[in-house]
């Protein structure tokens, strides 16, 4: 295969970075688009002529996206979100080419300024919230065999990523032992959240709102309908980091029937919080302290705001703390109708000689079970160091070349107990949001040139965190490619003190 790209008058912003770099530069989120037709041939080769039949009927009028089949008046009647449409890059046919042919990608790889790219599907993140079990598993099993088939032989720069649906963890183990052991691949984007039916479950509930939801979000780590153990226990065994690339778009509020841009602004961020809190508080990451898990075009904001979040919480709100401040049996109903005469009103002192309290039993106070107070059990959190080593070392977070957020990331002097979050470079080449690919290397090193991350922070960015993610659990994912020795030298250094 030739590595020619295609001529350029003069080097590509994104190459004159690279130039100025003294390590490799990973990118841990571009797309390629699958060529659908090819895509097809591979569900009937692999699944059979019905189901690519089926497949060519939810998506061929546009059924898939129920949007288009209705008047404005049914859309408001039953909440149907305005769903993604021009998604993908028309104006430049280069970009176009290069996230639809491997070699074409390749190619252009040092123009783009990029050493390695992890590169995800497109089609599949639509394909794994499929309810039809059978159509689900089918689609995303054929698109796992195309994905590998096509990319195989550029791996050296390209390390395409296998689609895991997590319906259940059945499901999810089979897929990914079959991705893994079958296909020989190695890198997996897995759903992390999953939408459920809610039906008998709710039966004989008092409805407390105007609003009724037909399914709830099961985050898997937390309150799932499953238990998802034997699935994070198969992806230590396989050395597997599950990246999460979850959508939050048709939850009940990111359901603008008018607006996907509505529907779209922070919604990756949205799902991967809703996964985070869940494996952080469900006690994944303390049953498996080896387990990282990457959080994809989610931006890293959201996670500071949560590790600090847990941190407030835990405080105020571990049990000791909350037996002292907020038992109820310690409240003084003397002191409070002493309060009540010295400085309430006519109602309020009527009130209080009629009932001896303020209090009354009807909101705030609740018979509990003590068995259900400690909220931090299943973490076995006891202090904040504990929430700090259960959290930073395990997440890791794809953040795109404007998301000016990666500064908070590396802000030792804001972030509890000095911390640094794992941000990570990604490009989401091959999407909407990238309409110059050759610049986005560039864009996101604005950041060192507006000296609100460091050289070394940047480092860590483009490079560092990526390989920790995925080479902290299979020390071998990187070799084969243009950075085994530098993937390599830096495995076997300890990591920083945070």
């Amino acid at each position: 295969m030739s590595d020619a790209a295609p001529r350029q008058e003069r080097m590509s912003e994104g190459a004159a970075v690279r130039s100025r770099l003294d390590h490799p530069v990973i990118d841990t989120d571009g797309h390629f688009i699958e060529i659908e037709p090819i895509l097809i041939d591979y569900i009937r080769d692999v699944c059979g002529a019905d189901l690519a039949g089926r497949y060519r009927e939810m998506v061929g009028d546009g059924r898939f996206w129920a949007w288009y089949h209705m008047s404005p008046e049914e859309r408001r009647h039953k909440r149907v979100n305005r769903p993604p449409f021009w998604a993908l890059p028309t104006a430049n046919s280069a970009d176009r080419a290069a996230a639809m042919i491997p070699g074409a990608w390749r190619a252009r790889m040092d123009e783009f300024g990029i050493d390695l790219t992890l590169a995800y599907p497109t089609i599949c993140l639509m394909l794994m919230g499929i309810a039809d079990d059978e159509m689900r598993r089918g689609f995303i099993r054929a698109a796992n065999v195309m994905t590998a088939d096509l990319y195989r032989g550029y791996e050296d720069r390209i390390v395409p990523a296998a689609t895991i649906p997590t319906n259940t963890p059945d499901e999810a183990i089979e897929e990914l032992e079959f991705a893994v052991n079958g296909l020989g691949m190695r890198l997996a984007m897995v759903n992390g959240i999953v939408r459920r039916p809610a039906g008998a479950a709710n039966a004989g509930l008092r409805a407390m709102s105007a609003e009724e939801n037909s399914y709830w979000v099961d985050p898997l780590g937390l309150d799932s309908e499953y238990d998802y153990d034997p699935f994070w226990a198969k992806c230590v065994e396989l050395g597997i980091a599950p990246t999460m690339h979850s959508h939050a778009i048709g939850l009940s509020h990111r359901t603008s029937i008018s607006s996907y841009n509505y529907n779209h602004i922070g919604h990756f961020a949205d799902a991967s919080e809703t996964s985070a809190k869940a494996l952080f508080l469900g006690g994944v990451t303390r049953r498996f302290p080896e387990l990282n898990v990457g959080f994809l075009e989610c931006g890293v904001g959201w996670a500071v705001a949560l590790y600090h979040g847990l941190m407030e919480h835990w405080e105020k709100r571990n049990l000791g703390a909350m037996k002292a401040n907020l038992d109820p049996a310690r409240i003084d109903h003397r002191a409070l109708v002493e309060y009540a005469e010295r400085y309430g009103d006519e109602r309020i002192v009527r009130k209080v000689r009629e009932t001896g309290s303020l209090d009354g039993p009807e909101y705030f106070i609740q018979p509990e079970d003590p068995g259900d107070l400690d909220e931090w059990a299943a973490c076995a959190v006891r202090t904040k160091q504990d929430i700090h080593d259960l959290f930073v070392p395990c997440f890791y977070f794809g953040c795109e070349a404007d998301d000016r957020g990666v500064a908070w990331a590396f802000d030792t002097r804001v972030n509890a107990l000095g911390a640094r979050l794992n941000a990570m470079f990604s490009s989401d080449i091959g999407h909407w949001d990238v309409q110059d690919a050759s610049t986005v290397l560039a864009e996101a090193y604005e950041l060192v040139e507006r000296e609100v991350v460091t050289v070394d922070d940047f480092r860590d960015f483009t490079f560092t965190n990526t390989v920790r993610l995925h080479g902290g659990m299979n020390p071998r994912f990187f070799e084969g490619t243009v950075i085994a020795d530098e993937a390599a030298g830096l495995l076997v250094q300890p990591r920083a003190a945070e």
